[in-house]
């Protein structure tokens, strides 16, 4: 059986550019022998993170909060990699995608972290056609200091501009590095 890949999409539209990127991502994954389940963040009853600290007495405590991200935890604790996909909206991940990694503190505790070790890719859009002026970098920064904390390999990361919902659809090099990005996700060399 192969790998299994939760990509998680953090727009809350279910055809928005960061949607379309993810799904080429998760395409390359399949095309590489992994499973890809998807979650639509946008829609889902998550909660924000009460600060309880119930999930820190072991790896495998559960979150006290009983909503939608007890699957989501489910379905990470059995993976062997994650597509996180977002838009990026006033400089950061979109308030869905922010409000997901929040929640990811219930999969540690004292002995560690249950991501550790899972391989990552990132996908971003966003509007500016600049890295720096439009937040996308910040977000960058912001997964890559997470990551590397809960020593999670960034094995990939896609991004690009795009303004309207599904023009990222035109931008065919974007495309394929995203399908690219899949593979690299499921066999390649780790690289951030």
């Amino acid at each position: 059986m192969g790998q299994k890949i939760v990509s998680i999409h953090g727009s809350p539209r279910k055809n928005g550019n960061s949607a379309l990127l993810a799904e080429q991502v998760e395409a390359g994954a399949r095309e590489a022998g992994a499973q890809v389940v998807s979650f639509y963040l946008h829609g889902m009853d998550i909660l924000p993170c009460s600060a309880c600290d119930a999930c820190r007495d072991s790896i495998e405590a559960k979150c006290a909060i009983e909503d939608d991200m007890q699957s989501v935890h489910h379905a990470l604790r059995e993976a062997d990699g994650l597509i996180i996909a977002s838009p990026i909206y006033w400089f950061a991940v979109s308030g869905q995608t922010k409000v997901f990694l929040d929640r990811c503190y219930a999969l540690g505790g004292p002995e560690g972290t249950a991501l550790r070790g899972k391989r990552i890719a990132i996908a971003l859009t966003y509007e500016d056609p600049d890295p720096f002026r439009s937040g996308a970098v910040n977000a960058l920064r912001s997964l890559q200091d997470m990551f590397a904390y809960v020593d999670a390999p960034i094995v990939s990361m896609v991004y690009g501009t795009a303004g309207g919902a599904g023009e990222i659809a035109a931008n065919h090099a974007l495309l394929v590095e995203a399908k690219v990005s899949g593979h690299r996700l499921v066999s390649g060399p780790s690289s951030p």
